[in-house]
This record gives structure tokens, C-alpha cells and sequence, in this order.
């Protein structure tokens, strides 16, 4: 199973970067490999607002759409995915958000399996590299609209 922890100061504030996180709509404009994001389902309460969605990733006709849970816990400033159906056996991410000096502490923690045991391999070998990739796109997307705000 591929894991992996990734960890950011980005110049911009945490409820911007929050909203982002949740928009995954708005993923395919910037994050590489994601060529749909749809949001089915948001159900909102004081403490916590929970998505049901859709991510369609791959490259050209090489794609698979896979269905997640999202759960934002206001309180915590603590947002997990998990997965509900598609190609993926496992999933948890973690995203964890501080505010420190007018800048966000970002956390992301990754662990997932692929339900495609040579899929899986693959992607172990390059997973890292793509996740680099990935939080890259996600802090230049933040930075770009946010970072005057």
C-alpha cells in the first residue's frame, strides 16, 4: 500500500485553503491527472459538512473514476477522504490545517491500495514522485488565488 505524509507552510489563510480542499469540482483546472470532479451529495451541520463525490483520474482513454467520503470536522480543521467505490481497495487521506502567522500549516497524509494488485505495483514506484507533483499544483493553485486575500 502506498502511504505518505506531506507537510507545507502556504502564505495564504486556512479557511481559503479549506474551501479549495473542498471544491473538487474545481480539481481538473489544476491538479495533473484529475480529469472530472463531481460533487454529488453535501449534507452541512454546525460541527461538520460531508461531501459524497466523484474523482475521474487517468490519462486520456487510461482512466478510472472513483467514489469518496469526505468529511470536513470544523472544529478540527481536519478534513478525511475515504473510499466508497471504484478502483481503489483502500483509501485515507488526512488533511490537517494551522494557522500560523497569517500562513496555513498544511498536513496531508496519504494511504491507499489499488484493488489491481499490478496497478498497485506500478503506482508504488511512482507514487511519490506524483504526489510531489500533486501538493505542488494544489500550493501554486492556493498562492495564485489567495495569497493577496
Amino acid at each position: 500500500m502506498p502511504t505518505a505524509s506531506i507537510k507545507r507552510v502556504i502564505p495564504c489563510k486556512k479557511k481559503d485553503l479549506i474551501n479549495m480542499v473542498l471544491d473538487i469540482e474545481k480539481y481538473p483546472e489544476f491538479v495533473p491527472w484529475c480529469l472530472k470532479g463531481k460533487i454529488h451529495d453535501i449534507n452541512e451541520s454546525e460541527d461538520l459538512i460531508e461531501i459524497k463525490g466523484d474523482l475521474k483520474v487517468g490519462k486520456s482513454i487510461i482512466n478510472e473514476t472513483f467514489s469518496s467520503l469526505v468529511l470536513y470536522y470544523k472544529d478540527k480543521d481536519k478534513i478525511i477522504v475515504t473510499n466508497i467505490e471504484g478502483p481503489l481497495k483502500y483509501l485515507k487521506n488526512e488533511w490537517f490545517f494551522k494557522s500560523v502567522n497569517n500562513q496555513t500549516h498544511l498536513e496531508f497524509n496519504i494511504d491507499f491500495e489499488l484493488k489491481n494488485k499490478i496497478l498497485n505495483a506500478i503506482m508504488e514506484k511512482s507514487f511519490t514522485y506524483g504526489l510531489g507533483k500533486i501538493a505542488d499544483k494544489f500550493e501554486e493553485r492556493a498562492i495564485s488565488l489567495f495569497k493577496n486575500s
